[in-house]
């Protein structure tokens, strides 16, 4: 069953059938956004930019799509063949991937590759573009932001807003390690924006796990802010 899912005949439906419902619910749902005006300047001027929203909310993402379509923008994706369905249904909404992977210890050849990447999306923003991250992504644990995300806005001295969205009514999946949330057509949604928020060229290492701790918290706050917009009374769904 596994190596049917890896399949390249299944993984274009797979992308395409879940571009199709991003397009879906971005166009049905009425969407709401909070606090957009942070995140204009950046939006209409030269400077590049680092996005965040947690990884249980890509069913959801493109509520962002008519702010980022204003810039050259690109999406942080897992090499995994979750991430390669993905990356080809943002790539439909004009969203094409930096391939990005969390190494184990131990596994230089995976530590390469995510030093690649890292340094190609360093670049990136460093032009001017726009680069979308889950940060808890590909594996988690949930709602809890991975460092290299912070190591490209340290590297690369730009911005990074955070993006909370939910929607309602809809599906949130408890027996998903990211608690994945689906929007009906027709609801309502909501995005709240936090930042610009920076992170100093010369912090250390310790000073990087503060603000993923800072951070992480900043970016649940949003997202259940945008629950709350919506009418969703707690992170687990009910209603």
């Amino acid at each position: 069953m596994k190596t049917l899912l890896r399949s390249d005949g299944v993984q274009a439906v797979l992308g395409w059938l879940l571009g199709s419902y991003l397009r879906l619910v971005l166009a049905t749902v009425r969407w709401r956004h909070e606090n957009l005006e942070c995140v204009e300047p950046v939006l209409a001027g030269p400077s590049g930019a680092i996005a965040l929203f947690w990884h249980g909310r890509i069913p959801l993402c493109l509520a962002t799509a008519p702010q980022w379509w204003r810039k050259r923008t690109r999406a942080f994706v897992s090499p995994s063949s979750d991430g390669e369905f993905i990356a080809q249904a943002l790539a439909m909404s004009g969203f094409p991937a930096i391939r990005i992977s969390s190494a184990k210890k131990g596994d230089s050849a995976k530590a390469r590759q995510a030093v690649a990447a890292i340094r190609e999306a360093v670049t990136w923003v460093e032009d001017g573009g726009a680069l979308v991250v889950t940060p808890d992504g590909p594996r988690g644990p949930n709602e809890v932001i991975a460092p290299g995300a912070l190591q490209i806005a340290r590297r690369s001295g730009q911005p990074v807003f955070l993006m909370g969205i939910a929607a309602h009514p809809g599906l949130q999946m408890q027996n998903t390690w990211d608690k994945v949330m689906w929007a009906a057509p027709f609801g309502r949604g909501a995005v709240v924006w936090e930042g610009p928020l920076f992170v100093p060229g010369d912090a250390d290492e310790t000073a990087i796990q503060a603000l993923v701790g800072d951070w992480s918290g900043r970016l649940s706050a949003v997202t259940r802010r945008a629950e709350a917009l919506v009418g969703r009374i707690d992170r687990r769904g009910a209603e």
